[in-house]
């Protein structure tokens, strides 16, 4: 989103689909052909270790993606499938790797919304969940899962999705993030599939921890991790600043605050950055900040508070 020159981004991501590169000893990655302006140039997977090897992000409903996965740890055991978070370009091509290696799916659940849906809230099945995920092992926050020469924490990261998982490699100061920090772009926010009260909390939990090189679900890797995620925060406060600026001239609905605050946006992201107005609102108002007339919803009219 062009209003993002506030945060270093890195859009310098040469690999190509389906080519295995060795980013790090012990660190493959595989690019899935799934380009757009939520994915970037794709999904990123992660082979962990060698030898004996873990399979992060299998990613979308995808055959070539999965027979790319499958050619880059030929001759290896796939004894895990981590998953960040139940999004569509993400958890889909679980079910052909379970089925071609045997091994065994880790996640923190099924997909679930952050909250219950209100009924002034219609259900949007477009909102790229995958609804028929559900892992063999069900982990949390904490929990440690390892294989020959590796050992990966879950970081409960929850605000892009309720399930969202990062997985820290801490003897090796790497951190697996997700979609919860990418470094070309911000991460969508979009209740009530995600919550911007936990996304927040989330960036605060990784910001105070060791990891500093991160690898995302899209785009390059992160170095100098805490740093970036500390340039995100300060990125948000200023957006929930520019909001709480747009109400003080007077009451007004999501497309009005979208079109004040994100100047020249790609049209394409004009629905994803009214939810993630609707996510910064949806906190406001939960503060006391922001006012509306019932439930924080994407076709509301908002107020100051003391207006």
């Amino acid at each position: 989103m062009s209003d993002n020159d506030d945060v270093p981004f890195n859009r310098n991501f040469p690999l190509n689909p389906g080519i295995v590169e060795e980013v790090r000893p012990g660190v493959r990655r595989v690019l899935c052909d799934n380009p757009s302006p939520f994915t970037f140039t794709g999904t990123v997977s992660y082979v962990v270790g060698k030898g004996n090897v873990a399979i992060i992000d299998p990613g979308p409903d995808n055959e070539a993606h999965a027979a790319a996965l499958l050619d880059a740890v030929r001759g290896e055991t796939v004894s895990h499938i981590l998953v960040t978070h139940t999004h569509r370009d993400h958890s889909p091509n679980t079910a052909r790797v379970k089925q071609a290696t045997g091994a065994t799916v880790y996640a923190e659940g099924p997909h679930r919304a952050s909250r219950p849906r209100f009924e002034s809230e219609r259900h949007n099945p477009e909102s790229g969940a995958d609804r028929d995920f559900a892992p063999d092992v069900r982990i949390a926050h904490g929990d440690v899962i390892e294989g020959a020469g590796w050992r990966l924490e879950a970081v409960a990261t929850p605000g892009h999705t309720a399930n969202h998982l990062a997985f820290a490699w801490p003897e090796r100061k790497f951190n697996f993030v997700g979609d919860h920090v990418m470094g070309w772009s911000t991460s969508i926010v979009a209740p009530p599939d995600g919550s911007m009260i936990d996304y927040m909390d989330s960036l605060d939990r990784l910001a105070a921890r060791e990891e500093d090189l991160y690898f995302s679900g899209h785009g390059p890797e992160i170095p100098d991790g805490p740093r970036f995620v500390r340039f995100l925060i300060r990125h948000r406060k200023a957006r929930e600043a520019s909001i709480l600026h747009r109400l003080a001239k007077g009451e007004a609905d999501i497309p009005t605050m979208v079109r004040a605050i994100y100047i020249g946006i790609d049209p394409r992201l004009t629905t994803a950055a009214g939810y993630s107005v609707l996510a910064h609102l949806e906190d406001l108002v939960a503060r006391g900040v922001v006012a509306t007339d019932g439930d924080p919803v994407i076709t509301g009219t908002y107020k100051m508070a003391n207006a």
